[in-house]
Order: structure tokens, then C-alpha cells, then sequence
């Protein structure tokens, strides 16, 4: 059963206590990321994700890590482009210890100059890593190429013009404005009593001198912000491609091709974000797809072919994806359209309706079964809808898709009027494939 609560400092709580688990994973949830930054704050997110690891007020950076390698437990973060998360899972008798290592990252971060500027080195690192990865850059360049000017758009990563002009007081002002308790949600998972939680985390979340890193920046906060109107993407369109369509390409010395294919597709936790799901198994979501079956099984001409819907709190798009040689390009290309307009078409098989839909029951479920995955889960929900659904309601949820509802969202997800493209490959590439897919 999935609680809430609230903080005395203002924090929401949600917490699903679990039989049968030895261990407690933990996440500190807060409303940072690409969606939120100001024009010159691209990347900070990330970058103070970084910055907490090394080093609080009352731990350096080697002592955070002995700390919790001595729990025998785990300790990470990441910044996605609508919230940042800091987790940890341990087990259960060791909860108290966790708490106390999360409160002080978030709250009394050290944001050391030197280490700042290590740190730089090692995020502008990183995206040259990204840059250098065609497989992950394709797929960055296709959110670009949805979302153009919409916050969406922004890269998590920033660039290395904006990482390297970040000061301390830019970090520190800006932590000031999104680490804040009515931006943040603490969620918990696994063995413990949700009244000696609630005390842990009231004691943890307060600092002896009553002050906190949380509290108001006040006036110079964006207008937006003190609205308290203030959702991730509360300017974006309902759905992408909605103004027809693009393409977008880089150049890179790469063996293989790389495509993406965009299409609209819906927001998180929607009624027509699970007919996407049973869509999606059955086009290429899976072994048993269409894509895989046809483009990698009877024709070898792939590796990796498949497809994804991404959702966020208010948008949501649909891709493909295939990496191939060049000279198969343009054949994978107009294959990959062939198998989406034969969907859009003639919609899905009663057998690949039934197949997918049990499909997912099946991976939502094994998935779910950790400490980790449901304070992932819960943390996630609660921090970008407000609430969190039981597993129990997300099954009726895939159950409830019937086949007329795959049916009626097809014109609109695999609507080519409204398709994007984003091909990483060797210069002189992109024409041919462009050809291929008529843009």
C-alpha cells in the first residue's frame, strides 16, 4: 500500500512498505533539470548533481563513499530533463545512516572552487563521451528536433561554453531556487515502519541553527516560479510535431548509420500513453515485432532495430530507431516506413494485441519487485503528477486497453505529416536516406 505524508518542513513523503525485503531504498526528488534553467544555466542541473558527491560541510567526498561502501549498500544520482534524484538502498537496519548521508548532499553541499573546477573538466568530458557515442547522440538530436525552442529541447548535459562559465554563486543560487521542500519529494521502499520514518526524515530534514539551503531565494525568483502555478513544461505544446515536418543530422566518422524516426505520442500516465504501450510491443518493442522480425530477422540488414515512447508530465513523443551500414541506409529507412504504415493502416493483429498486452503485465511486474524500482517508481509520479498509482491500478490499466483504443490513436501517433528525423552517419549520407523518407 502506497502512503503519504508531509514533512513539518513542507517536503511530501511517499513511502510503500514492502513484505518480505530485507533492504530500504531511498530517493530525494527535486523539480531540477533542462526544463527549469534560465538561458545561461544550461547544464547546471547535471552539474550539481556532480558537485554533491564531492564533499558536504560535515563530509569530504572520500568519506561520503567509505561511508556507504561500509553499509555494503548503494549510493547514486541522476538528472533527467524534469527532475534530478539522489538514492540510495541499504538494508533496512541501516536506514537511519542513509537518511543522514541524502539529507547532507541536498541540503549542505560544500560547492567548493577547486573541486568545481575539476569537475568542469570531468562534465565537458562527458560531452565529448555523448558526442563520440552515435547511437546515444541520434537519439539527443531527435528530442531537439521535436521540441525546437521548447524547454524539452535543452540538452542535460549543457555545453562546454556553459559548464565552463559556471561559478560557485551560480550553483548556489540556483539550488536556492529549486531546492527548495515544496519542490522535493522523499520516497521510500522495502522494510521499515512509516511512523519511525516520518521521524528520521523530520529530524534529518531540520538543521540545528533552523536555517537550510532550502530556503527562499525570494525576489529574484522568475515570475513563473512564484506563481506557485508551476508544473515541468507548463508552456509546451500537448503533443510534438505539431508543427509538421523536420530533420536534423550530424556528421560523424561512424561504420554504421544512425536513425531516428519522431512521431507524436502522449504524456505520462494518460490513458492513451498505455494503448502507445501495447502499439509499441507489437511495432517494434520486442523481439517478437515487426521491426526486429523484419528488418533484423528475415532481411539481416540491422543489429538494433526498435522502437520507444518517451513521456513527460505534459508531452510525449513515439520513435524508431535503427543503426545499419550506409549502403543499407536508405532500405532500412523505407522498410521502417513500410511496417509503420501497414500499422497505421491495418492496426495490430488480435494475436499481437493479446501478446503484447501480457507482455507487459509481465515486465511491469518483474520489474517492480525490487525496493528500488518502486521508490524509483513512486518518487518519480509523485514529484511530476502528484501522486502514485498502486501496481495493482497500473495492471487494470493495461488490462482496461481494448483493441479499438490502439486502433484509434494509430492516425495520430504514425502521422507522417508530422514525422522527424535525426540521422547520425559519415558526410554525404544523409541525402540518400532524406530521399528515402521523403524529406
Amino acid at each position: 500500500m502506497i502512503l503519504t505524508d508531509r514533512l513539518e518542513n513542507g517536503m511530501r513523503v511517499i513511502a510503500e512498505p514492502m513484505q518480505g525485503v530485507r533492504s530500504a531504498a531511498i530517493g530525494v526528488w527535486i523539480a531540477a533539470g533542462p526544463v527549469y534553467e534560465l538561458e545561461n544555466e544550461a547544464g547546471i542541473s547535471h552539474m550539481i548533481e556532480h558537485m554533491l558527491f564531492k564533499g558536504t560541510e560535515r563530509r569530504t567526498a572520500g568519506q561520503i563513499a567509505a561511508e556507504m561502501d561500509g553499509l555494503g549498500g548503494n549510493l547514486n544520482a541522476f538528472t533527467a530533463k524534469e527532475c534530478t534524484c539522489y538514492y540510495a538502498k541499504v538494508l533496512d537496519e541501516h536506514l537511519p545512516k542513509a537518511v543522514d548521508i541524502l539529507q547532507d548532499l541536498v541540503q549542505n553541499p560544500k560547492l567548493d572552487p577547486e573541486d568545481l573546477a575539476r569537475e568542469q573538466g570531468v562534465v565537458c568530458e562527458e560531452i565529448l563521451m555523448m558526442e563520440d557515442s552515435p547511437e546515444e547522440l541520434v537519439h539527443e538530436l531527435l528530442g531537439q528536433t521535436i521540441y525546437g525552442q521548447s524547454p524539452l529541447s535543452k540538452p542535460i548535459l549543457g555545453t562546454q561554453e556553459s559548464v565552463r562559465a559556471f561559478g560557485r554563486d551560480d550553483l548556489h543560487t540556483y539550488m536556492q531556487r529549486r531546492y527548495r521542500p515544496e519542490r522535493m519529494v522523499v520516497a521510500c521502499a522495502g522494510h521499515f515502519e512509516m511512523p519511525a520514518l516520518m521521524d528520521m526524515l523530520n529530524k534529518a530534514f531540520r538543521r540545528a541553527d533552523g536555517k537550510n539551503l532550502t530556503e527562499a531565494a525570494g525576489a529574484d525568483m522568475p515570475r513563473m516560479e512564484m506563481s506557485g502555478m508551476e508544473m515541468p513544461g507548463m508552456e509546451m505544446p500537448a503533443s510534438a510535431l505539431a508543427e509538421g515536418r523536420s530533420f536534423a543530422g550530424a556528421d560523424k566518422d561512424v561504420e554504421q548509420a544512425h536513425l531516428c524516426l519522431g512521431f507524436p505520442g502522449f504524456a505520462t500516465d494518460t490513458a492513451e500513453q498505455f494503448a502507445l504501450l501495447v502499439m509499441n510491443n507489437a511495432l517494434g518493442g520486442s523481439m517478437s515485432s515487426r521491426l526486429f522480425q523484419r528488418i533484423r530477422e528475415e532481411k539481416g540488414l540491422a543489429y538494433s532495430v526498435y522502437s520507444y515512447p518517451t513521456g513527460y508530465s505534459q508531452t510525449g513523443y513515439f520513435a524508431l530507431y535503427a543503426g545499419t551500414g550506409e549502403k543499407q541506409g536508405p532500405e532500412v529507412a523505407q522498410l521502417m516506413l513500410e511496417e509503420a504504415r501497414a500499422m497505421r493502416e491495418k492496426g495490430v493483429t488480435e494475436e499481437e494485441f493479446l501478446r503484447a498486452k501480457e507482455q507487459l503485465k509481465g515486465s511491469y511486474m518483474l520489474g517492480q519487485e525490487s525496493s528500488s524500482a518502486r521508490s524509483g517508481a513512486i518518487g518519480r509520479s509523485m514529484l511530476l503528477l502528484g501522486t502514485a498509482r498502486e501496481e495493482e491500478d497500473i495492471l487494470r490499466r493495461i488490462e482496461a486497453v481494448r483493441m479499438e483504443d490502439v486502433e484509434a490513436i494509430l492516425p495520430r501517433v504514425l502521422d507522417e505529416s508530422r514525422m522527424a528525423a535525426a540521422l547520425v552517419a559519415r558526410k554525404g549520407t544523409k541525402q540518400a536516406l532524406r530521399k528515402a523518407l521523403g524529406l
